[in-house]
């Protein structure tokens, strides 16, 4: 309150000096100080205007040299005696800033049409600087003339320069878009512009449709004018941030370098760079990629030079050997300034005033000033044509009467020019131009020529006269005034627009290839790449593949690609996904790491089963059996989106596990089989499909003591193999099971006995497959199916595993001992390898191959592709 009655009170203090004082408050005065400030920063310095797309340094050095007559037709003078005009006539502030401006002025790869043309060493790509301005020399551009035609036709306002020693113009007539052909970069006091340059030729034809269209919108507006074009060319991706600049003069635009791959003789691949985002130090650039490579970050780089010369840039990357020059290149585009964003803020100065705009309100704007310009342009012609016009017609006046008027000059003393004015109707410029022509002009030809320029003039003057009260002509004087300019100086787009660029992810730097992948029983993971396992004559021994515990054994074996999905479900019901690249590599001989140090699993959690998957269509499904005996079939899709925690896959009942997963296919039929020694065949359909989080229906009852041992796809040409605690097993054709409907408690499928102990393992097998079985006590067997008895179902079996008294049987493993032809790029049919046998109770790992064909002895591979 005290504050506000001191400031309006403003009573003027005296001192012993005899000045006054004002008192004001000091936040006051703060304030009115910055606002003044920001206002001179906002209007006068960092903002450019609108009609012609300049700052106010950009236009007095423009104004300045052409004042002072370097045009393109005179010689280069030297940059600092052009700096020294700038700053001594217009712009009071330091030289170094003003020389900056001129450099970028005539730098090519920083304006898409330089207006300055510079003669020495304006600085490069690379980030080098220019030399001094006492050695370098520059000239306007022709382009630049422009921008400055018909200035001296009082197209534009002229005001008062620092001094109020002579007059500047406060906008140039810009005969073209200047503002998107040259784009413009500031920061002011709490705003910023950031417009990117355009291709001339384009924004002339978006302003030409704009002019034939006042109604276009921005996507008509795209099909001239796609986007901008940097000086530097490079890609800009995608269409998205070039549509929201333009609707709302704010986006933001993805610029990529280009590369191309190149062969070498050597078998080598390079990499090499041609162009580089828009504002892009070259030499920084390089700098990076080499501490990229220097930190282990780029691996595959082994040398890195620049053969960039005046032709054009040539950054030459070489590979390693086995380097894929693909991931390497989207490590550059990710990690280095290969690929960088161009945030777009089309702010400007309209009648002063800062405004974001649309492309549309920009291209409006300028031809609203054109059309200022060519009426005060017209204005200015037409009266300069009647000023001719009339002293003409005095002339030809005196000419008919040449004897009378040289009669009246001849009598008079000093009195002749009004006698003339009153004698002929002359007016006082007239009588003045009469009494000064030449004796000369009174020649016929002299006649002639004045009487023709005379008629010329009339038409210029009904022309001007009608330009001025045409709009749609002053329109097509536009449109054609920018055409000429388009034709005398476009050039053909440098920056192309490709497909949308998406977020460079770790899969993007990451090589695709084949992958062994192993998940033994206890829950170990280890992934190597398939050449490790080198080919070998019929009959090798193999090599060491995964040095196990005891007890356990490889129970899922298969090859996948590094960009596949893996989908752990667990004895819970829960499903967690990795991509393959993210299992830990391990040794051949490393048994790998344990799931529980990548995965959340909670306590007695262990895996229950496992789905390997490029993809998850939607015509695909899974099925779940548990030991309850309850199934579901559930959409491969419903598992597409899985965080890192996991996800339910099956609700189960309290005591109740999962025990199998399969990828299950129209018409295919699944059979369950109990500790109870039997088996319930049903068809696939019997399971309608259900959502993720549920259930699922009875599949197979089961009493309170007994519970589901397994749950197979079951072709009809296969068998059933089924074995008990004590070593006792047999095969039955499938063909000997009826097909019943799911939830009964199934047919025999072993004759139980006290002697042969309860049912403990199953598996579908043809005479193809051997048979891996353990013991508690870790005694490994490795036996061919089809030395095993073929029976029939309600059979007791033979003898398969001798086991002590004090032993089980615990579980049970499916190989294959086929000859496989094994195709590249056919993973899930040929998913190859698993044991040696001479290596079988220590669990090695091993791919045998023959001189034609690879002899492959693979952990088993459903007919679906799931997992074994």
């Amino acid at each position: 309150m005290a504050e506000e009655k001191l400031n309006q009170a403003r009573i003027a203090i005296p001192t012993d000096d005899g000045s006054t004082v004002l008192p004001i408050a000091l936040h006051t005065e703060v304030r009115q100080s910055f606002l003044e400030y920001a206002m001179s920063v906002i209007v006068a310095r960092a903002l450019p205007d609108v009609r012609d797309g300049l700052k106010p340094v950009h236009r007095r050095i423009l104004y300045a040299m052409s004042e002072s007559g370097l045009t393109p037709t005179k010689p280069h003078k030297k940059s600092a005696w052009t700096v020294g005009e700038v700053i001594g006539k217009y712009h009071p502030h330091g030289d170094q800033a003003v020389y900056d401006t001129m450099v970028r002025m005539a730098q090519d790869f920083a304006m898409s049409v330089p207006l300055i043309d510079g003669h020495g060493n304006f600085g490069s790509v690379d980030g080098d600087s220019p030399a001094a301005m006492r050695y370098t020399e520059s000239r306007l551009q022709k382009v630049a003339m422009e921008l400055l035609r018909d200035l001296e036709k009082e197209t534009v306002d002229f005001g008062p320069n620092y001094d109020d020693s002579l007059t500047e113009p406060t906008v140039l007539p810009a005969r073209f878009p200047n503002l998107l052909v040259n784009g413009s970069a500031g920061i002011a006091v709490g705003m910023a512009t950031n417009i990117p340059p355009h291709n001339l030729g384009e924004v002339i034809n978006a302003t030409i449709m704009l002019i034939e269209n006042p109604e276009a919108t921005i996507e008509e507006l795209m099909t001239v004018l796609p986007g901008p074009d940097f000086p530097t060319a490079g890609s800009i991706m995608g269409r998205e941030g070039i549509v929201s600049a333009y609707e709302t003069g704010r986006g933001s635009i993805t610029i990529r370098g280009k590369a191309h791959i190149e062969q070498t003789s050597t078998g080598r691949t390079r990499i090499i760079v041609t162009e580089i985002p828009y504002q892009v130090n070259k030499s920084k650039l390089l700098v990076k990629i080499a501490e990229l490579a220097k930190d282990k970050k780029l691996t595959e780089i082994s040398d890195m030079r620049d053969e960039s010369d005046r032709k054009g840039m040539r950054i030459v990357i070489e590979l390693k050997q086995n380097a894929i020059p693909q991931v390497v290149l989207n490590k550059l585009y990710k990690h280095t300034q290969l690929q960088q964003g161009f945030g777009v803020i089309m702010l400007a100065l309209v009648d002063g005033v800062p405004q974001v705009l649309t492309l549309r309100e920009v291209l409006q704007n300028y031809v609203a000033h054109q059309q200022e310009i060519i009426r005060r342009r017209t204005e200015f012609d037409l009266r300069k044509a009647r000023e001719r016009a009339h002293l003409l017609e005095g002339y030809v006046i005196a000419l008919d009467n040449i004897d009378e008027v040289i009669k009246v000059i001849r009598e008079s003393y000093d009195d002749a020019k009004p006698r003339l004015i009153k004698r002929f109707g002359l007016s006082e410029i007239q009588a003045d131009a009469i009494l000064e022509m030449r004796l000369r002009r009174l020649q016929g030809l002299e006649r002639e020529k004045i009487e023709t320029e005379l008629a010329e003039l009339r038409e210029k003057i009904a022309y001007f006269e009608k330009v001025l009260g045409d709009e749609a002509l002053v329109l097509q004087i536009i449109k054609d005034e920018l055409t000429e300019i388009r034709d005398k100086f476009a050039v053909k787009r440098r920056t192309d627009i490709s497909g949308a660029a998406r977020d460079l992810d770790v899969e993007d730097l990451i090589a695709e290839e084949d992958m062994v992948v192993t998940i033994t029983k206890a829950g170990y993971v280890k992934r190597l790449p398939v050449a490790t396992y080198r080919q070998q004559k019929r009959g090798g021994k193999g090599i060491a593949g995964v040095k196990l515990k005891d007890n356990d054994f490889v129970e899922n074996l298969f090859i996948a690609s590094t960009h596949d999905y893996v989908l752990f479900f667990s004895t819970k019901g829960k499903v967690y996904r990795l991509k393959v690249h993210e299992l830990p590599v391990g040794s051949r001989h490393a048994r790998g790491t344990a799931v529980v140090n990548l995965l959340p699993f909670e306590t007695n959690e262990r895996i229950a089963a496992v789905i390997n998957t490029k993809d998850f269509p939607e015509e695909e499904n899974l099925l779940f059996a548990t030991t309850g005996g309850m199934v579901k079939k559930t959409n491969l899709k419903a598992y597409s989106r899985v965080h890192a925690g996991g996800i339910i896959a099956i609700s189960l009942k309290d005591n109740d596990e999962l025990i199998s997963v399969r990828r299950v296919q129209e018409g295919q039929h699944v059979i369950m089989v109990s500790t109870a020694g039997k088996a319930v065949l049903f068809e696939e359909s019997q399971a309608r499909p259900m959502g993720r989080d549920t259930r699922g229906v009875k599949g197979m009852t089961v009493k309170d003591e007994e519970y589901v041992l397994g749950m197979e796809i079951a072709p009809q040409e296969c068998q059933l193999f089924v074995v008990t605690e004590r070593g006792y097993g047999k095969r039955t054709c499938l063909s000997e099971y009826p097909v019943h409907r799911r939830g009964g408690q199934g047919v025999k499928t072993i004759v139980m006995t006290e002697k042969k102990g309860l049912l403990t393992g199953m598996k579908i097998v043809d005479d193809t497959h051997e048979l891996m079985l353990i013991s508690e006590e870790g005694v490994v067997i490795r036996v061919k199916t089809r030395d095993i008895s073929l029976l029939k179902r309600a059979t007791q079996g033979v003898k398969v595993m001798n086991v002590a008294d004090d032993d089980r049987l615990s579980a049970i493993a499916r190989v294959s001992a086929t000859k496989k032809k094994v195709t590249k790029g056919k993973a899930d049919d040929d998913q190859d390898s698993l044991l040696d046998e001479e290596g079988d109770e220590e669990g090695d790992l091993l791919v045998e191959d023959s001189e034609a064909e690879e002899y492959v002895q693979s952990s088993e591979t459903d007919d679906d592709g799931s997992e074994t």
